[in-house]
């Protein structure tokens, strides 16, 4: 079956907060524990400015619903609505790199290109929109899709819980 993408919409969310949950919890296995994974929650999740600024994707596949994600001209560079330290404003197209955010793959549905579409379709949009380069903040399970899509790693970075828990990221990057 074709893979397709489209925006996403606000009566999206609910399917959106689906394929979320399960990735947060199937797919972060093996790269932290279990104790973890449920505290990560705090920090990841997706940002409702994404779907208002028409930046967020929605992939499908036989018109199921199958991966998500996308970026931004504004300043945060991960979390969800509900993460602490949001910042709105709008990035520099010229002298700031577009965010790549809340990238999301249904665990059903690996391994069949949705990552990947997703990700170049969002770096051809924030082209058109006027930026060359892109950042990101992957979770040890998204590093090998990023390094694979031609992304290259910045620094580590750890994403502090409201239990005291950190979160290991990388920040990446690429030139668009």
């Amino acid at each position: 079956m074709s893979l397709t993408i489209r925006p996403a919409h606000g009566n999206d969310i609910p399917q959106l907060a689906e394929i979320m949950e399960a990735a947060i919890t199937r797919l972060q296995e093996g790269f932290i524990d279990a104790p973890t994974i449920e505290a990560s929650r705090a920090v990841m999740g997706l940002d409702r400015t994404l779907i208002a600024d028409g930046t967020y994707y929605v992939a499908e596949i036989g018109g199921v619903a199958a991966g998500c994600g996308g970026w931004s001209a504004r300043t945060t560079l991960f979390g969800g609505s509900h993460s602490a330290d949001r910042d709105d404003a709008s990035l520099d197209p010229a002298q700031e790199p577009a965010r790549f955010r809340a990238m999301y793959t249904h665990p059903d549905f690996v391994r069949r290109g949705v990552g990947k579409a997703i990700l170049a379709h969002a770096e051809q949009a924030a082209r058109e929109a006027g930026f060359t380069q892109g950042i990101l903040m992957a979770t040890l399970a998204g590093v090998p899709l990023y390094r694979a899509c031609g992304w290259h790693e910045i620094a580590p970075h750890e994403a502090l819980l409201p239990d005291g828990r950190a979160v290991p990221m990388v920040k990446m990057g690429k030139a668009l």
